[in-house]
């Protein structure tokens, strides 16, 4: 064993943008190169708060003999000293009222002391490089920047009448894949809602509550699927009549990347990482104007050049090129 991925964040059965770089990971490292990586699993029960203790007590001494440890979702062992960590962003820094006072307290604790004793920092954007170097005080030359991927799932023929009969869909609808939290801006799409409604189109959210997220208070008049099934997420995406996406923050945007790949013209706030992610293969408004972004939600319904170009801008983005990107740092690191 040259290098080990800790995949505490693959053992969790909800999924977010970090758990699906996680799993992404586990799967296809060792897929890559069997002989060089190898994956570390925690008991099931340690894949959230309580798998603090096995990932900073039990991975290291199970990571003794590798050259590197990979973690993948912003954390890793304190005492390690040959970590490779993939921080996504610093959003708990930046505006720590989007979050609960236990887990701000823990990220200002531990995150920096991760981020300065890292061999390397792997983030998924320009923007998140440049605030983890601010909010951090990581050596910018220990950062790399590999973005993120989509599946091949993910795709305008992915069975979307699967998925509405599952989810009971019967309307139209405008997508969001997003927490119920602060941060990702649910509210904002009241207006939205609204407008699409007097038109017979809903506008449904797919995402769960996590406990160290403080919810916004969003709007009734969206419909809240909670935590959709990994299997029907491609056809939720491919059956939307366009996917918005609000937030005030993202270090890269992999829900809004996933939607473009399905053939859903995108909206997206313009705000952290999202212009860069996104390109010209989305529209954009202020997240803090709900009236600009109901405008851009109507405006990108059967919008062709919108969704050819989001295609477009979506292909770029593999899991194979993160893994092969991932894979050459580690080269460079061993050699």
């Amino acid at each position: 064993m040259t290098v080990l991925l800790n995949a505490r964040a693959a053992a969790r059965p909800e999924l977010g943008g970090v758990e699906r770089w996680a799993r992404e990971l586990a799967g296809r490292l060792p897929q890559l190169d069997g002989a060089r990586y190898a994956v570390a699993w925690p008991p099931a029960r340690l894949a959230h708060r309580a798998g603090h203790l096995w990932e900073q007590a039990v991975l290291p001494i199970r990571a003794r003999h590798a050259e590197l440890l990979i973690n993948p979702a912003n954390l890793a062992p304190l005492a390690g000293r040959r970590n490779v960590v993939v921080i996504h962003d610093a959003a708990a820094l930046r505006e720590p009222s989007w979050y609960s006072g236990a887990y701000v307290a823990w990220q200002r604790r531990v995150l920096p002391r991760i981020a300065r004793g890292a061999v390397r920092v792997v983030t998924p954007s320009a923007f998140a490089r440049d605030e983890l170097v601010e909010l951090l005080g990581v050596d910018p030359a220990r950062v790399v920047v590999i973005p993120g991927g989509v599946d091949e799932r993910f795709s305008p023929t992915a069975d979307a009448t699967r998925a509405r009969a599952a989810l009971g869909l019967r309307r139209p609808y405008v997508l969001t894949v997003a927490s119920r939290t602060a941060r990702k801006n649910l509210g904002a799409l009241e207006v939205t809602a609204g407008r699409l409604g007097a038109r017979g189109v809903e506008v449904v959210v797919a995402g769960g509550d996590r406990p160290q997220f403080r919810d916004d208070g969003s709007p009734s008049e969206l419909r809240f699927l909670g935590h959709v099934p990994d299997l029907l997420l491609p056809g939720l995406y491919a059956g939307a009549e366009a996917f918005v996406l609000p937030s005030r923050h993202e270090g890269f945007g992999l829900t809004a990347v996933e939607a473009m790949a399905s053939g859903a013209p995108v909206v997206a706030g313009r705000a952290g990482a999202l212009p860069e992610t996104c390109a010209d293969g989305a529209r954009y408004a202020d997240p803090d104007a709900p009236e600009a972004i109901a405008d851009a939600v109507e405006a990108a319904l059967g919008d062709e050049a919108l969704i050819a170009a989001g295609r477009a801008r979506a292909a770029t983005f593999t899991w194979e090129r993160t893994v092969r990107e991932l894979d050459a740092l580690v080269t460079t690191l061993l050699g």
